[in-house]
């Protein structure tokens, strides 16, 4: 069974979904034959690789509200983030994603790609570090365990793994996703938001038995998609 996680690392549902996959998958009884395959996702694309802009400030504008308010969505997500065990900080800064998803396509070839993503959604929701920065990256990449080497060529080449970037970016608009995080179980099933750990499981459960991918009927679970990330209460 191959479980296909849409995502992107700027996505505070898709940092709180994989540790709730994670925790339906360990349920999971056949869970030592699933293989899971991280894709691309950019929910904002067009943001500047290096920034300085608070994400409150980003959320202010973004949202309409006041920064006030915006902390208080951050609370909130923050809360979520805790019960999960993960942490999360509100001072992070708002930048582009693309070389993270870049690097996160050479760590696929290595063989570290689930560690190298945990690292970057450690580094920005618990760390608050800076991702637009190239010498950061490099630094979370080879302690992920990517050759250095290898990194700098990547970072240095803007056309290095591009294309493959964005054929996942394709084809999660041909599979129906306008947000993430978007998994989907042997191209046959759907479920889209930062579901509970049950969901997954029994998801996982419904796959292993059989059908073009369908969303299944699993509510209205927090989702980022291009107006924002939903945030529990509004």
């Amino acid at each position: 069974m191959r479980v296909e996680i849409w995502s992107d690392i700027a996505c505070p549902w898709c940092y709180i979904g994989k540790a709730r996959f994670e925790a339906g998958l360990a349920a999971f009884a056949h869970r030592d034959g699933v293989e899971v395959v991280h894709r691309s996702f950019e929910l904002d694309p067009k943001a500047p690789a290096a920034t300085d802009i608070p994400v409150l400030d980003m959320l202010a504008t973004k949202y309409g509200v006041s920064r006030a308010q915006a902390e208080e969505m951050e609370a909130r997500v923050a809360a979520a983030a805790a019960d999960e065990g993960l942490g999360y900080r509100s001072d992070r800064i708002h930048g582009n994603t693309f070389d993270l998803h870049r690097l996160l396509h050479l760590g696929k070839e290595h063989g570290v790609q689930d560690a190298l993503l945990d690292a970057f959604y450690r580094a920005n929701f618990a760390e608050a570090r800076t991702l637009g920065d190239p010498a950061v990256l490099s630094e979370i990449a080879v302690a992920a365990g990517l050759p250095a080497d290898e990194v700098a060529r990547v970072l240095a080449d803007p056309d290095a793994y591009a294309r493959e970037v964005r054929a996942d970016e394709r084809e999660a608009a041909e599979l129906g996703a306008t947000g993430v995080p978007f998994f989907v179980i042997d191209r046959r099933y759907g479920i889209s938001g930062g579901q509970p750990a049950e969901v997954f499981r029994q998801a996982l459960e419904r796959a292993h038995a059989d059908g073009a991918v369908q969303l299944l009927p699993t509510g209205d679970a927090e989702v980022c998609g291009d107006d924002g990330c939903a945030v529990p209460g509004k």
